[in-house]
């Protein structure tokens, strides 16, 4: 369990929180409260949300009952309350698109019958099913990752759809009018509560994520061709960044402010032979931030990011030569 170096705020909680406002690591935080108070906190809804921020009064991050215990993934539902059984015949671990990796976000897939579950990445782009508490379904024709959903369902409805009884219901049946995939409240992790209970909700600081994960970026500033720049990413670290949401198109548009050409190239190049574009993940373009009128199509193109203004892409020719953004993960 993490040691914080410097320590920090952490909250009690029996019935009602209290904000300590001393500075101890968490397994301190944990032994503190379980002597005077019950527990560290845990967090029931979003409810308990809103309790909890006002405990603390603005003043300074705080631990809560909530640790990563390293061990085995465990399958959750989004909407708290209800409980993950498990049941295989819902699965379908072979019903991955060619552009899906596995994963720890379930997401649903309506195809020639085939209305099975998959574990996908969480990154990956897609549809998605909000619940309201009058038990309707709503079907979301925007493409966002698992996260994203989450939270515009969380906002908008009430959650992401949840349960077998939601997820393969009559209602769920009505919805489908057509082939689509689409996420559903279904995710794994490791992490757990200080006083063993199992509750599932989660709600994370997304920008704190993002933060973690520009340090999976690196600005080569060095200009070379499409691909050279492209080899020197493969030989030196994972491969040109690929932008398949909003929130990496973030993290390369910070990145790219610091580039000293007019673009910097990322792995996204036109491909001839299938007539469309494509990342160097093989992945096609579910997210896109193309320049008005700046998308040209042609055998010897790829993509730049503009290093100011938008941050859009544009269309340039391998030849060119600009710096480029590697993934390091």
């Amino acid at each position: 369990q993490y040691q914080s170096l410097y320590g920090c705020f952490f909250t009690c909680c029996l019935y009602e929180y209290h904000f300590i406002a001393e500075n101890k690591s968490w397994s301190e935080a944990q032994t503190y409260c379980r002597e005077k108070y019950t527990d560290l906190a845990k967090v029931f809804d979003m409810t308990d949300m809103s309790r909890l921020r006002n405990s603390a009064q603005n003043q300074g991050e705080a631990w809560i009952g909530l640790n990563n215990t390293g061990g085995n993934r465990t399958w959750r539902w989004s909407l708290p309350g209800v409980e993950y059984i498990q049941n295989d015949s819902s699965w379908n671990l072979e019903g991955r698109t060619t552009r899906e990796l596995p994963g720890n976000c379930g997401r649903k897939r309506y195809d020639n019958g085939d209305k099975k579950l998959a574990d996908v990445s969480c990154d990956f782009t897609t549809w998605f099913i909000c619940y309201d508490d009058n038990k309707t379904l709503h079907l979301i024709e925007t493409f966002m990752n698992w996260t994203q959903a989450q939270s515009y369902c969380r906002y908008n409805h009430t959650d992401l759809a949840s349960g077998l009884d939601q997820v393969d219901g009559e209602e769920m049946k009505a919805l489908i009018t057509t082939t689509f995939t689409a996420w559903v409240g279904l995710f794994r992790d490791s992490w757990r509560w200080s006083d063993g209970s199992d509750f599932s909700f989660r709600y994370w600081d997304m920008q704190l994520f993002n933060d973690e994960q520009t340090d999976k970026l690196i600005l080569i500033k060095e200009n070379k061709t499409w691909e050279k720049a492209l080899n020197y990413c493969e030989n030196n670290y994972k491969g040109l960044v690929s932008i398949t949401n909003p929130e990496v198109q973030g993290l390369v548009q910070e990145t790219a402010k610091d580039a000293d050409s007019p673009y910097v190239w990322i792995g996204l190049s036109y491909r001839c032979t299938l007539g469309l574009w494509l990342w160097v993940s093989d992945y096609v373009v579910c997210y896109d931030k193309w320049a008005t009128e700046r998308k040209t199509e042609g055998c010897d193109m790829s993509a730049g990011v503009d290093r100011g203004g938008q941050h859009e892409w544009f269309s340039r020719r391998n030849n060119e030569t600009y710096n480029f953004i590697c993934s390091k993960q």
